[in-house]
């Protein structure tokens, strides 16, 4: 993770922001903001005040931003813990500016084409209007704007214009309306490695951190090792169907070994035949269907003893598959991959 902080830092001067939403992609949410603080980040970012609450609470003195409040803002813990709040609605900043005891440090979000959250263009002079009116009353303190990037994963900065110019848009209303040059901020991980004018005066950068560049254009380094044992090994005949509904049948003597994870612990159930895992400096495949608890490989004429460790996926390369991997034999995402593997596999640091 510090080789994928130095090479964010490298391409930007902007503050780093290390978003550890999702349990930190998957990797625990904890462990990676220490680690990308450790590394050079300033602020962090979650989704929800509690998750920043439980950074808190682990020691975390950084400054925090959340951005989804499905239940609303609890105002008092965000001012108690020092967490900046993300409002995206007029509706949203009236219930805070209304409930908030305590200035409450917030970012305005605005919709700078995502049509995903943020407030609509039409409604800017209304929500800065009202964070005015909130900040003079010592409610709130307007401290940063952000919006987001729909189309930065194609690398493209005329792809990218608009939500720029809607970025320095929106900071001309605020500026305009006294409330000062609050931090602003517009990229995530594929704007901050390909697209100099998304940076603004902070990126956040969550993919990244675990090695991923959603845009396919810069080379992150892995942040994850997933092993497991063989839990199982027989020698089968040719001719012998192998899991639920028989999918697949061995066409020759052949050894196969039953690995205890499956479609429960985040293996995607729907893989290519391609897919395998690592043992020992050798690739084996997947055969037949994922089930609940494991899946099975085919080791030909290898026969490997129960307790055998075997790689899912790692940053090594070569015969280990990475998560990209993976991604491309369940026909989706490297995000899915990490941040679906579940609670029953142990996590530890290295």
């Amino acid at each position: 993770m510090t080789a994928n902080v130095a090479e964010i830092r490298a391409r930007t001067p902007s503050t780093i922001m290390a978003v550890v939403k999702a349990d930190g992609y998957g990797h625990g949410a904890v462990t990676v903001a220490k680690a990308a603080v450790a590394a050079g980040a300033g602020w962090l970012g979650t989704t929800s005040v509690a998750e920043a609450c439980a950074l808190r609470a682990a020691g975390l003195a950084v400054p925090i931003l959340t951005w989804l409040h499905p239940s609303g803002i609890d105002a008092e813990a965000a001012a108690a813990t020092r967490v900046d709040v993300a409002v995206g609605s007029v509706d949203e900043l009236g219930a805070l500016v209304a409930q908030a005891a305590s200035p409450v440090r917030v970012h305005l979000h605005v919709d700078t084409g995502m049509s995903r959250g943020g407030c609509p263009r039409g409604q800017w002079d209304e929500l800065i209007g009202l964070a005015r009116r909130g900040q003079r009353a010592r409610r709130i303190r307007v401290v940063g704007v952000m919006g987001h990037l729909p189309l930065a994963d194609r690398a493209d900065p005329a792809a990218n214009a608009p939500a720029v110019a809607a970025m320095h848009e929106a900071l001309k209303a605020v500026r305009a309306a006294g409330l000062g040059s609050p931090l602003a901020h517009l990229a995530a991980t594929s704007g901050t490695l390909t697209d100099p004018a998304t940076h603004f005066g902070m990126v956040r950068v969550g993919a990244g951190l675990v090695g991923i560049d959603p845009s396919g254009t810069v080379e992150m380094h892995g942040a994850s090792r997933l092993t497991t044992p063989i839990a199982h090994t027989t020698a089968a005949p040719a001719g012998v169907p192998v899991g639920y509904g028989g999918t697949y049948v061995t066409d020759r003597a052949t050894h196969l070994s039953v690995l205890p994870v499956g479609y429960a612990d985040g293996i995607p159930r729907e893989l290519s035949p391609q897919a395998g895992v690592e043992i020992r400096g050798r690739r084996f495949p997947v055969v037949g269907r994922v089930s609940m608890d494991q899946i099975v490989i085919d080791t030909g004429a290898e026969s490997f003893p129960v307790g055998t460790s075997a790689t899912v996926f790692g940053p090594d390369g070569g015969a280990t598959p990475t998560i990209q991997d993976w991604a491309r034999w369940a026909g989706t995402i490297p995000h899915t991959i990490v941040t679906g593997i579940g609670p029953r596999v142990k996590r530890s640091t290295a």
